[in-house]
């Protein structure tokens, strides 16, 4: 209860403050919108049709471009960790590719996808995938090595046989992890690749910043936080799921 009230009261005191910022002008005129306007600008947005479309468009290269970054980022970052040959070969490439971030990979993706969803998936891919891989890479690389030791001596030496029994179930929790920052990381690249033109949520923030309606683009600021909560919530059920073993 205590930790409720003062979240509450966290909330409380940043409405407040915004409400401030916009009675007194601290940010230029008409760029911030009154707080006490937005439940009007939410079913503005709902009733005119924009809101459901936009939120659905961005869910489709959302869902591709987590999926991909996240396959590759788990399957890469095993991999590395797991074969010294793999990770001597690839080591220089990562550091060379690592610093690149992903907005940087934006012209490429509409010279090869167009503006479209596959290139938007392919923006959002590429962050999500270096957060994957360095998650894994380290939690596989954190596994006791006294676990390889006994495996080998209960007949699962291969490597198969001990990624399985051994390196997932030891490294699942910082695994799962890299995941879990995955869904928040996607989002963050979503929607700066949306502002290129892409249909979603990201577009319509930038047509109604381009009109001033500043109201609506609080709007869908706040339909990007309810669907990350919403996600995030739903994949921490099944991280304790999956870690239940734990202590």
């Amino acid at each position: 209860m205590r930790r409720l009230l003062l979240g509450l009261a966290g909330v409380i005191s940043f409405i407040a403050l915004w409400k401030a910022a916009y009675t007194w002008n601290w940010a230029p005129r008409g760029t911030l919108p009154d707080p006490f306007v937005i439940p009007i600008a939410v079913v503005g947005e709902w009733q005119s049709g924009h809101l459901l479309p936009a939120v659905g468009s961005s869910l489709i290269h959302y869902v591709w471009g987590l999926g991909a970054g996240t396959a590759a980022g788990f399957l890469v970052g095993l991999m590395a960790a797991s074969s010294r040959w793999f990770d001597d070969f690839h080591f220089m490439l990562a550091r060379i590719l690592r610093p690149i971030p992903p907005l940087a990979w934006v012209v490429f993706a509409i010279a090869w996808f167009q503006v479209s969803h596959a290139g938007a998936a392919f923006v959002i891919s590429i962050g999500v995938f270096w957060v994957n891989y360095f998650a894994t890479a380290a939690g596989v690389a954190n596994v006791d090595p006294r676990y390889y030791e006994l495996a080998r001596a209960f007949g699962h030496g291969g490597f198969v046989s001990r990624v399985l029994t051994i390196t997932l179930p030891g490294a699942a929790p910082g695994i799962l992890s890299g995941m879990r920052t995955g869904v928040g990381q996607a989002w963050m690249t979503l929607i700066a690749a949306e502002l290129l033109g892409v249909p979603g949520m990201g577009q319509q923030m930038n047509s109604a910043a381009g009109v001033g309606a500043y109201d609506a683009v609080v709007v869908y600021m706040l339909a990007i936080s309810l669907i990350y909560s919403i996600s995030d919530g739903l994949f921490a059920l099944i991280q304790n799921r999956l870690l239940r073993w734990r202590p």
